[in-house]
Order: structure tokens, then sequence, then C-alpha cells
């Protein structure tokens, strides 16, 4: 699916995450879709358990001592989904969505730091990883800037 179809879906579900359309249209989707193409696919696998709670993992930085962060990995293919998962578990699967769609839910998960996009199949070592304070933050910006439209205009 095209990101434009991509970033209209989340506008016409718009009223089931209790946001204004408008604001998902014009202020949301354009970060959303901004970010998503900087990344290499259009769908990732995100591993998430029988309740379909996504599988968070924290990592650790080794410079800086007090730096744990809570990320999200996106796969590029459901092998490598399968193949970062050493102990398999049977209660966890590889679910592939679409990518503007794992970035909006990526603003609704608080205690998630960040996802890492492994990009190359096979390579699971390498990846981009988006903040989640970024993308909030441009959001927050372009929200700003929807206010400040006199009404009158349009």
């Amino acid at each position: 699916m095209k990101l434009e179809q991509q970033l209209q879906i989340l506008v016409d579900d718009a009223a089931k995450h209790g946001i204004s359309p408008l604001v998902i249209e014009r202020a949301i989707a354009p970060v959303l879709g901004l970010f998503a193409q900087q990344l290499k696919h259009l769908e990732y696998y995100i591993l998430q358990n029988l309740d379909e709670q996504w599988v968070i993992f924290t990592i650790s930085d080794r410079q800086q001592i007090k730096s744990d962060q809570k990320v999200i990995y996106a796969f590029p293919t459901l092998k490598d989904a399968a193949d970062f998962q050493v102990n398999k578990d049977p209660n966890i699967l590889a679910v592939a969505l679409p990518v503007t769609h794992i970035l909006f839910q990526l603003l609704s998960l608080k205690p998630l730091d960040s996802i890492v996009f492994l990009e190359q199949p096979g390579n699971l070592n390498n990846g981009t990883r988006i903040e989640r304070d970024k993308l909030e933050s441009l959001i927050q910006q372009q929200i700003r800037q929807l206010s400040n439209i006199p009404s009158d205009i349009g």
C-alpha cells in the first residue's frame, strides 16, 4: 500500500483514535509521511504477543550509565523478525503493518523511546531509529501552525 493510501486510512479512522480528521490530515499525516519517506519499506513486521501488544525491548548505551531506552524493532521481512527471537516463544507473533501506522502508534506508546527500523534484510545490527520525542515535537509544531491560521480564511 502506497504512503498516500496509508495516510488516508489514518485520516479516515481519526474518530476511532479520538482525533479530528483535520488534525491528522494537516498536522500528523505530513510529519508521518516525512519520516516514512526516509525509510526503505512501506511495510514492516512488528513482534507482538497474543493480546496484540507490541514487544518492547530495553537497550543500554554502554557509553552512558543511565541511558536505558525502550524500543520496538520493525523488521523488513518475516524471516528477520523470526530470526531476531533467539528463544522462539510461541506466544510472540510477527505482524506486518504499514509504516505510517507504526509511526502513528509510536505517538501513543508513552513508555516507548523509539522504534528501530531495520532496513536491510538479513542485517539485524543496523537500523534507522526514530525517536518518539522528535516525532511528537514536529507534530506539535504543525498543530501550533494550524492554530495560528485565522478562522476567516478557507
